[in-house]
């Protein structure tokens, strides 16, 4: 097994203290949740904080993040807040739907992301990845693998989920999911007062526009398929479920609602976890060989179980994840007043937890900035607190969709890694760029070479 070097990979800057909370509305950590991150927040174990007159507490200990998120979690439902902003684009879909709304949707959804489900649908995965592989250079030349990454994992979900309905693989979805994304969890003040319909500022129009075609799109899908499902794939039978359980009307609501959901969570957070795999295996050309002769060999084998024989991969994967979590901030709202573990939380409180800082926290890891797999080989990473790695969330709510989410990603970095070479170019430093999840801010041009 081989052991990694110093390799530290890019972070964008760290202020020296606490900033007043109203610095969150202006310039670049407006648009980046990482960016601007004090450093005594990666000491803390608790931090409370003012914003707007809303009384906030920063969460780091492990022990708390599983009090507020596992043990006392019907005490913590997402805020009002997060659920206005999501609900314009994706509804009263799983993702943004509480209670017995959620409950119901989680149960319908559940069987399809089991372990023998997903790995029915890896032979799917394989072709998909290949398909999109088609793109790339016969020479040696620069290629965005953070296009590559999204273009791939967007036709992964098509196929899988949607029986590849070509209007979810076009660069024009591509483009309106990215302007939503981009737009979506920018802490605007017009937003936070519910006035975001009319927010005049350009990237607000472009996105309500996007936000347009996206329903459109997916409306239109679900009503030309009907209460039938019109195909024998997650989404048809995820229809007939809605349709045998609700009246007709909110059935398809929810249908569309779900369909956004899926397809835009589904395909967006493997494709930015693919690309800072790429970038620390261009940056780490040993490493990235050890990782390629694995793949080569394991490829050879059963397509259904080939996630299963990559266990350095994994640990890349892992590893890449804690250090740029695709998921950047888990919010809760207390219903009651508690006391978590010492710290008094009154009704109305909100709590706030960065997957970021921790997993990037000084007593948690030791050199926690670096890039080290072996953080993860089998007896270390039995020994890591429950809730210290959290790249899917905690709890009830963790995400339905991570050995979905994680297969896929082996799966591609697999096929990448047998045929294709990466290499950084010189003087290349990703800026990661964070609003709902981490992607690169100018993409991820990397220099790729046939083998």
């Amino acid at each position: 097994m081989a052991t990694s070097a110093t390799f530290v990979p890019a972070q964008p800057p760290r202020v020296p203290d606490w900033l007043p909370g109203w610095r969150a509305m202006t310039g670049e950590r407006l648009r980046s949740v990482v960016h601007g991150i004090a450093e005594p927040a990666f000491d803390v174990w608790h931090q409370p904080r003012q914003f707007l007159n809303m009384d906030l507490h920063i969460v780091n200990a492990p022990d708390m993040i599983g009090h507020v998120l596992l043990d006392n979690h019907s005490n913590y439902v997402r805020p009002r807040q997060s659920r206005q902003i999501l609900k314009p684009l994706i509804g009263n879909g799983l993702l943004s739907a509480v209670g017995e709304d959620w409950r119901k949707q989680r149960k319908i959804v559940a069987p399809t992301f089991a372990p023998g489900a997903v790995a029915g649908m890896a032979a799917l995965m394989a072709d998909a990845t290949r398909d999109a592989m088609r793109a790339l250079p016969a020479e040696s030349a620069r290629v965005d693998m953070a296009e590559l990454a999204t273009d791939t994992t967007m036709a992964i979900i098509a196929k899988t989920l949607f029986s590849g309905d070509p209007r979810l693989m076009s660069h024009e979805a591509s483009a309106h999911i990215g302007r939503l994304i981009a737009s979506a969890a920018q802490p605007r003040l017009m937003r936070i007062l519910g006035l975001q319909d009319f927010d005049p500022s350009p990237s607000m129009i472009r996105a309500r526009r996007s936000r347009r075609w996206l329903r459109r799109t997916l409306a239109d899908l679900v009503r030309e398929r009907g209460p039938s499902g019109g195909a024998d794939d997650f989404f048809g039978g995820f229809m007939r479920a809605l349709y045998a359980d609700l009246p007709p009307s909110e059935a398809e609501e929810l249908a569309v609602d779900n369909a956004i959901t899926f397809y835009v969570a589904g395909h967006e957070t493997t494709a930015t976890a693919l690309s800072w795999a790429c970038y620390v295996l261009a940056g780490q050309p040993e490493l990235q060989e050890e990782a390629r002769a694995e793949a080569v060999a394991a490829l050879g084998g059963d397509i259904a179980t080939l996630a299963d024989r990559l266990p350095l991969l994994r640990q890349i994967l892992d590893e890449t994840m804690r250090l740029y979590p695709s998921a950047l901030q888990l919010i809760r709202e207390a219903v009651a007043d508690d006391d978590m573990l010492g710290v008094p939380v009154r009704k109305g409180e909100l709590v706030f937890v960065y997957p970021w800082v921790v997993h990037r926290h000084r007593k948690l890891w030791d050199d926690p900035d670096r890039f080290d797999h072996n953080r993860f080989a089998p007896e270390k990473k039995a020994a890591l607190h429950r809730f210290q790695y959290i790249p899917f969330g905690v709890g009830p709510r963790i995400c339905v969709g991570a050995r979905f989410a994680i297969t896929e990603a082996l799966i591609v970095l697999a096929n990448w890694l047998s045929a294709r070479r990466l290499a950084l170019p010189h003087g290349f430093q990703p800026i990661p760029y964070g609003n709902i999840t981490l992607r690169p801010k100018h993409g991820m041009p990397l220099v790729v070479s046939p083998l």
